[in-house]
């Protein structure tokens, strides 16, 4: 290596981990040759990246060496998380949804709320002497559902189209809807560990101004960009880089001003996505937050797993089983009543709620947020939580699929399950690098 080079690396402040970056290109690539083969034996894209960063940074077999609280790995999770949360509320044009929103509303309006209670419930009898705060922390982290864990699931168009969509719909706007409960409670157990009562009403202020800045951003956005576009003064090929810079810089644009920056990135999406009615123009943010996406689940598998299975008890595996079969399960039973859906379908719909992307961004804010004891606390609950999620969920996906398909099938026309819907594809991570189709969402 020449002295140069060196140099250049020192007044950057950091040595470039050349290694880590050839062993992650080299599993992107290779997931890119043989997706479609893995995914029909059921291997999903989170559990090839989680498996091959548990392999290639842990054991006899490491080839790098990564830091769980390195600020790089946190600032790249944050980046693909606000990024994913524009693009999924950007596809979801609330104007369009009409009528068609009455089940997604059960499950975000009553079913996401009662997880976050019941996660928030569990977690203090578990963890006794962990307080409340950090409780309903947990309870907030494990909540949001991620829709690429469920791939097989919307895909199947054995699944009624109300249920695949109400399931899309859902994943893709609870982590939004979560991030003001995950960081209202995470300024609540810091400041309870510190001075009690400051950081609550604080962290609200933060989520307003959060909520206005990305409103004013995406609409702003979405104005500029159409009008460019009518006019012929934006060239086709760099618009849809235009929709990526706009996501980060909601994003980035809040954090400058101490606001939330993932809320603001929601909001903005959700403007933007209101306002411009060109599905094309989407496409290129999808396809960099899937391969983020990716870079995330492989640094899950690299820095999150071994340590917090070192963390975890027995505890952590009753929470982990819990929160995933009756903490969600139940809510979602509450929140569909009354609106005439076969058990089955409630049974369905309250299984297939896999946690990811969202759970592993908002555990390495908290990890990297709190006091050791508590930060250790959370690893353990979460790690454990999300990698019995990435693999039961992804396991399970396509055979449950199937049987349900065939008893919804054999439903009256009826029934709720077969109402008219316009189905919104999978996210572009849940349909594997092989497939980015250019489906349309409205």
């Amino acid at each position: 290596m020449s002295t140069s080079t060196r140099d250049l690396r020192s007044v950057m402040g950091h040595e470039l981990n050349a290694a880590a970056i050839a062993v992650v290109s080299a599993c992107v690539l290779i997931w890119g040759l043989v997706s479609a083969r893995l995914e029909r034996w059921d291997v999903t894209a989170p559990i090839a990246f989680l498996v091959l960063g548990l392999v290639a940074a842990n054991g006899p077999l490491a080839v790098i060496h990564l830091n769980l609280h390195s600020s790089d790995i946190r600032s790249l999770a944050e980046i693909t998380l606000a990024l994913v949360l524009f693009a999924d509320a950007s596809r979801v044009n609330v104007k369009a949804l009409g009528a068609d929103l009455s089940l997604p509303s059960r499950l975000l309006g009553i079913g996401l709320p009662l997880t976050i209670g019941a996660g928030t419930a569990l977690a203090a009898g578990l963890f006794t002497g962990a307080g409340w705060w950090l409780a309903a922390l947990l309870g907030a982290i494990v909540a949001p559902t991620d829709a690429a864990l469920g791939a097989s699931i919307v895909q199947n168009e054995r699944v009624p189209a109300a249920v695949r969509r109400a399931l899309n719909v859902e994943s893709g706007l609870n982590d939004g809807i979560a991030t003001p409960f995950v960081n209202l409670f995470l300024a609540g157990a810091l400041a309870s560990e510190a001075v009690r009562g400051g950081g609550a009403g604080s962290a609200a202020i933060d989520l307003l101004g959060g909520a206005a800045l990305g409103a004013g951003i995406g609409l702003l956005g979405a104005v500029l960009l159409s009008w460019t576009g009518r006019t012929g003064w934006s060239a086709a090929a760099f618009r849809p880089l235009a929709v990526v810079a706009l996501a980060i810089f909601a994003y980035a644009t809040a954090l400058v001003a101490d606001i939330n920056g993932f809320v603001a990135a929601f909001i903005a999406g959700m403007a933007f996505g209101t306002v411009v009615a060109d599905d094309e123009l989407l496409v290129f943010a999808e396809e960099a937050g899937t391969l983020m996406s990716l870079l995330v689940w492989f640094l899950f598998g690299a820095v999150m797993v071994v340590p917090g299975f070192e963390a975890a008890g027995w505890r952590d595996a009753i929470f982990a089983v819990l929160a995933l079969t009756a903490v969600r399960m139940g809510p979602v039973a509450l929140a569909l009543s009354g609106a005439g859906f076969d058990k089955a379908t409630v049974g369905f719909i309250g299984w297939f709620g896999p946690r990811g992307l969202a759970s592993v961004v908002f555990g390495l804010i908290a990890i990297d947020s709190l006091a050791p004891a508590d930060a250790r606390l959370v690893l353990g609950a979460v790690t454990v939580t999300v990698t019995l999620s990435v693999i039961a969920h992804g396991i399970s996906g396509s055979p449950l699929a199937q049987l349900y398909g065939r008893r919804a099938q054999r439903l009256q026309q009826g029934r709720p399950e077969h109402a008219p819907t316009n189905v919104l594809p999978a996210r572009r991570l849940a349909r594997g690098l092989h497939a980015l189709g250019r489906g349309r969402w409205r």
